[in-house]
């Protein structure tokens, strides 16, 4: 399994970049987590559009779904081209029905329902869920094959089951958009010693940081993490494959 960066930004992308996503790639099959600002551009360096096989959302909020409604003009301008493609399956939760109902669109993609309640199939994939805590319903996703997993916090302050949730995993993707002097201030996101916390606690065994903040020096949220995990820690590198 590679799991590639595609965008490492908390609320809208610096230039030329885009917001935290993640292309995860296993026996040819590609799947998208999250589809936010200049994603779809930076999925491109990667595979053809056509090539995505899944992509799954973590929540509604609009860094993580911006880009649907391009991705579904694309396959629909492909269509007219005369190149149809099978719709394409979007994950995502349906405690929002406007929003999950959107991720239909006339025959290019369909939505598919995911729940904290259940494991689904995607692909290779065997995925499961959490809820996080965030100021809307979001999921954390745990993607496994064989016997190596991958977790993203998807956006979230600190939550108890999150521990749990991703004991023993392989690698342990979190976002980590405060400084540690924000804690507590700006609901619904982890600081760099927070993540460190959980990735020690769950025994990752990598912690990968993303959903960064625009300001101050993300070496400083690093630099935290490490304080509190005492495995290998890194802010995530667009265009880096990590490999389980």
């Amino acid at each position: 399994m590679n799991i590639i960066p595609l965008g490492i930004w908390g609320g809208y992308p610096k230039a030329n970049s885009a917001t935290s996503s993640f292309l995860l790639e296993h026996d040819d099959f590609h799947c998208l987590v999250d589809c936010g600002s200049g994603v779809l551009a930076s999925l491109q360096n990667y595979i053809a559009l056509d090539q995505l096989d899944a992509v799954v959302i973590s929540h509604y909020h609009a860094d993580h779904i911006a880009d649907i409604g391009s991705l579904q003009y694309s396959r629909l301008i492909q269509y007219y081209l005369g190149h149809p493609s099978p719709a394409l399956p979007i994950y995502g939760h349906a405690k929002d029905e406007e929003q999950f109902a959107k991720l239909t669109y006339k025959e290019q993609t369909h939505g598919i329902e995911i729940s904290e309640e259940h494991s689904v199939q995607i692909g290779p994939f065997t995925v499961s869920f959490c809820p996080t805590v965030h100021p809307v319903y979001c999921l954390a996703m745990k993607f496994t094959v064989a016997d190596k997993s991958v977790v993203f916090t998807a956006d979230t302050e600190w939550a108890d089951q999150l521990v749990s949730f991703a004991k023993n995993t392989d690698l342990l993707i979190s976002e980590a958009n405060l400084y540690e002097e924000h804690i507590g201030k700006s609901p619904g996101h982890l600081a760099g010693s927070q993540a460190g916390k959980l990735a020690s606690e769950a025994n990752a065994g990598q912690l990968v940081l993303t959903h960064l903040p625009h300001h101050g020096d993300l070496q400083d949220i690093l630099q935290a993490a490490q304080t509190t995990f005492a495995g290998i820690a890194e802010i995530a590198e667009v265009g880096k494959f990590y490999s389980l």
